[in-house]
């Protein structure tokens, strides 16, 4: 590449190298450390996978239950968070006020400016304890319901699902979720990733660093994806509106949302995931209407765009999913944060552990040299 060359997207450029995550696109192939998704969905945990990606290995029966303990005891709110939640409940969507929480502990936190590997990870299973906390918080909130506490005798994913609903989960719901979890956990350089590493390398603090991955998670070319096919489908609403809605979709030059990706170039092995759970999902869930709408689409687009590179992502299920375990729509980025944030300081844990500025370079297009004329004889 000679400096004249313009990498738009920084597509193709390797901006960091990393140990937690590699990804085949023509195989379809997610590695998490070394461990195939496959293989972590079937047999783990959501944390097993967060201990995983900040450790490099998985823990032992001991390191796991010390793991699990610290979870337990970060989920509940500082006070300031709880009343700053009550008091913008209705005002903001709830992306806004994951990220507003996320400054406020590191606001709180008098060692947030220590970047010791041992209390970044401190920081890391901090974070990732108190997102289910802040969200499922916020929504109740906003339906005038109080608060529902978390339980310690629930596992990480099963217990936002309690803590959302009011419901103890069925063993099914909080496997499906979990997996979708773990899903979620880590995907290389991502957009949000990244951004959280360019804030790191300043020597800004993790919480500030996770808070700037939030908000580019939140745009809906990244994390805003799921939302946008709930939408999609819920506009759609039944098998014989699919082509009309397609066709005037794609006439208007629009994205398929869900469809495609990046960097795989065959179905996304997270949707096939995903599609499975779907499925086991929807035998017993008396709200799979959405799942079933979104296979006729699947269907459809297959058909209608045969022989190009555009198969089902991450997205494309995780909404129908979703909507099956009673998640509202819009808490569907929320959610990806939620799991995500576990990559994102795993990443920043190496980030920290090596650093360097990030100072690209831009390729000026701009006029040439002009004279300066005052205002005047303009």
């Amino acid at each position: 590449m000679t400096s004249e060359t313009v990498a738009r997207g920084l597509e193709g450029v390797n901006v960091a190298a990393t140990k937690l995550c590699r990804i085949d696109g023509q195989k379809g192939e997610l590695i998490y450390s070394g461990y195939d998704i496959y293989d972590l969905a079937d047999h783990s945990t959501f944390e097993e996978v967060a201990f995983l990606l900040w450790n490099l290995r998985l823990p032992n029966a001991a390191e796991l239950t010390a793991l699990q303990d610290n979870l337990r005891a970060e989920r509940p709110l500082p006070d300031l968070a709880s009343r700053i939640l009550r008091e913008i409940v209705g005002q903001i969507r709830p992306m806004r006020a994951l990220e507003m929480s996320v400054i406020i502990s590191g606001a709180l936190d008098p060692q947030s400016s220590d970047l010791t590997n041992a209390q970044l990870k401190v920081t890391a299973a901090r974070l990732t304890a108190r997102m289910p906390t802040v969200l499922a918080t916020y929504h109740r909130l906003r339906q005038g319901l109080e608060p529902v506490a978390p339980r310690d005798d629930l596992g990480h994913s099963a217990n936002f699902l309690w803590m959302l609903n009011g419901r103890e989960p069925n063993e099914l719901e909080a496997r499906v979720f979990d997996v979708a979890m773990i899903l979620h956990a880590e995907h290389e350089m991502n957009a949000s990733t990244f951004s959280a590493l360019v804030t790191a390398s300043t020597l800004s603090d993790m919480y500030s660093a996770i808070a700037s991955a939030i908000g580019t998670l939140k745009g809906p070319l990244h994390g805003g994806a799921n939302e946008a096919v709930y939408k999609l489908v819920d506009a759609i609403g039944t098998e014989q509106n699919i082509p009309s809605h397609v066709e005037a979709l794609l006439a208007r030059g629009e994205r398929v949302m869900g469809i495609g990706h990046r960097v795989y170039k065959t179905t996304d092995p997270r949707a096939i995931i995903l599609e499975k759970l779907g499925h086991e999902l929807a035998a017993v869930s008396a709200d799979r209407k959405y799942f079933d709408l979104s296979l006729k689409l699947r269907d459809y687009l297959a058909r209608k765009l045969e022989g190009k590179p555009l198969y089902p992502n991450v997205d494309f299920f995780s909404a129908s999913v979703y909507k099956m375990l009673g998640i509202p729509s819009d808490l569907y980025t929320p959610i990806f944060a939620m799991s995500r944030i576990t990559g994102w300081t795993a990443h920043l844990l190496e980030q920290y552990a090596d650093n360097r500025l990030v100072r690209p370079n831009a390729l000026y297009e701009g006029a040439g040299n002009r004279e300066y004329v005052a205002i005047a004889s303009r």
